[in-house]
């Protein structure tokens, strides 16, 4: 298996109040290279934080405005992360041959054990949307000792239907692949009333994009299988997730139906006045239940409170509640302990309740 590092960058983000380094690393495996970028140095005693994208997306437009949130400082100073990108969608990326055969699903999620390897890393704990988030949790079902856990943005779980195929194939012969990518990221609301966030997007898929590169990302996706997740039952042995995980969509996201059926075996953040990027929305929110979910897992247990939480608590308003008293999903998770000997605490993965 050939390495290659292509280049390395010093960031300046001010608003973290310090400097990260970052190193870009095409990571060459069976199914094409794989493009990556860590920020940050891992620490030996907890895991990185690992990146996916969406279709029409790379990691800098699906996840900039998120980690570059001023609430997200303290997480970073805490958990060095690693974007991923698919292949052939950063950034410069070069058209695939004629003849190229872009990896399925899972053939995206059996790469990225070679991730790891490369970087030298035991286990990660997810962020993804859309096409990514099937990845990461495709790996996860494989590989559950390697997910420490999961925040899943616009999960669809299961295979694409003959009916839903049919639209996309007609509505293909009358719609432009850039409109395509639109219509899966927005929901209606947000694509006939906020101009100014649907042209920054359709442009960047326009010029930023390899249209060859994305149609075949696409055609992968489209051609996903179901994950086939089951409810966990006492004494069984059903094909479910071991990890917590946390799904999250925006109300008015094209994704709510499939995030809200699946949430029945999950825990569920859905997030009032919010289209289909929480993480470009919703920055602030977003951060403050990912910061909660990772001191459920037992890191981060002194955690200062993020800026939306200290509002919230001058207000008198309960930090717990995101948008007052909304419906609340409640899953209940395998109990599971895990020891960290440089931290020296053990963590129970129990019942989980998230509002907003």
């Amino acid at each position: 298996m050939a390495i290659v590092c292509t280049r390395s960058t010093l960031l300046d983000l001010s608003d973290y109040g310090s400097r990260f380094v970052s190193f870009e690393h095409d990571v060459e495996t069976p199914y094409g290279r794989i493009h990556c970028t860590m920020k940050g140095v891992p620490k030996n005693d907890r895991p990185i934080i690992l990146t996916m994208h969406d279709i029409g997306l790379n990691h800098k437009t699906c996840w900039d405005t998120l980690f570059n949130h001023e609430d997200m400082s303290e997480i970073m100073h805490h958990f060095a992360v690693c974007h991923v990108d698919a292949p052939g969608q950063h950034e410069g990326a070069n058209t695939f041959s004629t003849g190229y055969e872009y990896p399925s699903m899972d053939q995206l999620s059996e790469t990225l054990p070679l991730v790891l390897k490369h970087f030298g890393l035991k286990s990660f704990i997810g962020m993804a949307m859309g096409a990514g988030a099937y990845i990461l949790t495709r790996f996860a079902l494989d590989y559950p000792n390697m997910v420490e856990g999961l925040l899943l943005i616009n999960i669809n779980p299961c295979a694409e239907g003959w009916m839903d195929w049919a639209a996309h194939k007609l509505s293909g012969l009358t719609h432009s692949l850039p409109d395509t990518i639109i219509s899966h990221l927005f929901g209606k609301s947000e694509i006939h009333n906020n101009h100014d966030l649907i042209g920054t997007y359709r442009h960047h898929i326009q010029q930023g994009m390899n249209h060859f590169n994305l149609d075949l990302f696409v055609k992968a996706y489209e051609s996903r299988r179901d994950l086939e997740i089951e409810r966990p039952v006492p004494g069984s042995h059903v094909r479910t997730l071991k990890c917590p995980s946390l799904l999250v969509v925006g109300d008015n996201s094209p994704a709510v139906d499939a995030v809200v059926t699946s949430s029945v075996f999950r825990p569920l953040l859905q997030m009032a006045d919010c289209g289909g990027m929480p993480q470009v929305d919703q920055p602030g929110k977003l951060t403050e239940a990912f910061k909660y979910f990772i001191q459920g897992m037992g890191y981060m247990p002194a955690a200062s409170m993020t800026r939306l939480a200290r509002s919230r608590t001058a207000s008198g308003s309960s930090v717990t509640s995101f948008e007052g008293n909304r419906s609340r999903s409640h899953t209940t998770e395998g109990n599971r302990s895990r020891s960290h000997t440089n931290e020296g605490r053990s963590r129970s993965h129990t019942s989980t309740e998230v509002s907003c």
